[in-house]
């Protein structure tokens, strides 16, 4: 979302040794973006913006990453190694009910003011839908809050929970626990509890699938790096992460499979130095007299 705050403090969103300093208690995303354009221009990184990597082909020490610029120009690279960091935001995780393909339907937030004087269905008891929930609210869109549990999510901001406890206690914001979207009207959504046959038809407008998203692992399987059917966690060692392909490595939410919140940016930040490392102990020369 536009104005989204992250849960991480300043320091804990930090890269290259570079001071994130923040007017507040905990960092914008306005802010996050500015910071992380300083450490580009502070280390004076070869970024390539609006070009695709369309295939990557060959083997440890040789590798050739073949790309598609903006301009329908296409870009050809080489390399010893190659680092895939794509994240999480590939395919949304779908309701998978009739009437989804309906454009009222949308699986990502940015702010609240389309939906004002609205009849909002937000699905997900995570940040994503509680945070939108209390935007939509605050802006004046009538919203109903629909969670298969019997409570929200364990990883939920602290900082958030009084509110959004507030809202539902009140009545300000509707809300349906331990139940599903059945499915998706034009002008209304039906709803079905998770224990029966029950169903409740409620008047609608829009519907945000706040459900979370899964990366796309093609790229990888293309290498011939193995993914779990199950998880979709790539094979990697953990202290390197590189993969059970010689020379090609994971990082960021990528290594996570399709559980994002296992890693976040405060922990995946981490990754780029255990590559760095296991990079520089490979190209280190051997000492006389060491195993």
């Amino acid at each position: 979302p536009y104005y989204m705050t992250f849960f991480s403090t300043a320091d804990r969103l930090e890269v290259g040794g570079v001071p994130f300093t923040i007017a507040g208690d905990k960092p914008t995303r306005r802010e996050a973006l500015v910071y992380y354009r300083r450490v580009v221009r502070h280390f004076d990184l070869d970024v390539h913006q609006y070009e695709a990597v369309e295939a990557v082909e060959g083997v440890r020490g040789d590798f050739t990453v073949r790309t598609r610029r903006k301009d329908g120009t296409p870009g050809l690279y080489r390399a010893a190694t190659v680092v895939v960091a794509t994240g999480s935001f590939h395919e949304p995780n779908y309701l998978g009910v009739p009437g989804e393909e309906l454009e009222k339907v949308r699986h990502y937030y940015r702010e609240p003011y389309p939906y004002f004087d609205q009849d909002v269905v937000v699905v997900g008891g995570g940040n994503s839908a509680v945070e939108s929930t209390l935007e939509l609210f605050r802006t004046g869109a009538r919203v109903t809050l629909v969670h298969f549990a019997d409570g929200l999510d364990s990883g939920v901001k602290p900082w958030v929970l009084p509110d959004i406890r507030n809202r539902l206690e009140k009545g300000d914001v509707a809300v349906r626990w331990r139940t599903r979207v059945h499915e998706i009207r034009p002008d209304s959504v039906v709803l079905r509890h998770v224990e029966g046959d029950e169903t409740e038809v409620i008047p609608n407008d829009w519907v945000l699938a706040m459900t979370g998203w899964r990366p796309d692992p093609a790229l990888l399987r293309s290498l011939g790096v193995a993914i779990d059917a199950e998880t979709g966690v790539p094979s990697h060692d953990p202290e390197t992460m590189e993969t059970d392909v010689a020379g090609v490595y994971v990082a960021g939410v990528l290594a996570a499979g399709n559980d994002a919140n296992k890693i976040f940016i405060e922990n995946g930040r981490e990754h780029g130095e255990r590559i760095v490392g296991a990079l520089m102990r490979e190209s280190a020369p051997a000492v006389a007299g060491s195993d």
